[in-house]
């Protein structure tokens, strides 16, 4: 039975892929650091453990990792999913913002890579990074954000360059906008339109778009892709338009 690390499942992106996997019969440690969400989740899915973690604490990142080993033996596919996002001008985007953006989005991934590292080696696994549209466009109100998800695209390929003599595979998976709860929660109707004038296939992705692409990446249908940054987002990244309009939050 093939397990994974699914980090961010409470909710989101990363509770689709959790529930993809288990449709293939795989097995889920689930990490999350909302606790109460997490549980929740958890409970209504059978072949998952919920593990609380924050991934930007080494101790509990290695706690965490020894948890799922106790618990399943093995470590097939790591999902680096967990990630913040503060939308807010540069000149009001304060060091402590910085820093606790790059410290899920970028030293997450790294944290819980590295400690997976043996586990994954041994069962010739896969790593997939969850990043953004973001990192490959710059746009406003997200210097930290749009530059922490451009440093897990590179990473990713750092770290497939270097796991790759152990039959390791790590890909990357940005997502273009995405239809969830907390973008709709973030992004006022207007922002949400001027995405889709900008989105060839006018229509946002869905948790499972992402999702599949995910399972894809960790399955043997994949196992000579590494290294790779694929963008589900609709085209968005190809037609070259709409991110200019999200000035309009600024007024």
């Amino acid at each position: 039975m093939k397990v994974a690390i699914v980090t961010g499942a409470a909710r989101g992106i990363g509770l689709a892929t959790t529930k993809l996997f288990l449709e293939d019969s795989w097995r889920v440690a689930m990490v999350d650091c909302d606790d109460e969400e997490l549980q929740k989740a958890s409970n209504a899915l059978p072949g998952t453990v919920p593990i609380y973690c924050d991934v930007s604490k080494p101790d509990m990142v290695q706690e965490m990792v020894s948890r799922v080993l106790d618990a399943f033996g093995r470590i097939d596919a790591l999902i680096n999913n967990a990630g913040v996002a503060m939308f807010t001008p540069l000149e009001k985007t304060d060091f402590d913002t910085w820093r606790t953006i790059m410290a899920t989005n970028l030293d997450g991934v790294f944290l819980c890579t590295q400690t997976a590292i043996p586990a994954l080696k041994e069962s010739r696994g896969a790593v997939v990074n969850i990043a953004s549209i973001s990192g490959l466009r710059a746009s406003t109100l997200r210097v930290a954000y749009g530059t922490s998800k451009a440093a897990v695209i590179h990473l990713t390929k750092q770290l497939a360059v270097e796991l790759g003599d152990y039959g390791v595979r790590v890909n990357c998976v940005s997502p273009g906008p995405v239809k969830t709860k907390l973008a709709e929660a973030v992004h006022s109707p207007e922002i949400i339109k001027a995405y889709y004038d900008g989105i060839p296939l006018n229509r946002s992705a869905t948790e499972q778009d992402i999702a599949e692409t995910v399972v894809f990446l960790c399955s043997t249908k994949a196992s000579y892709i590494t290294g790779q940054m694929i963008a589900v987002d609709g085209g968005f990244d190809a037609s070259g338009i709409g991110l200019p309009a999200l000035r309009i939050s600024r007024q």
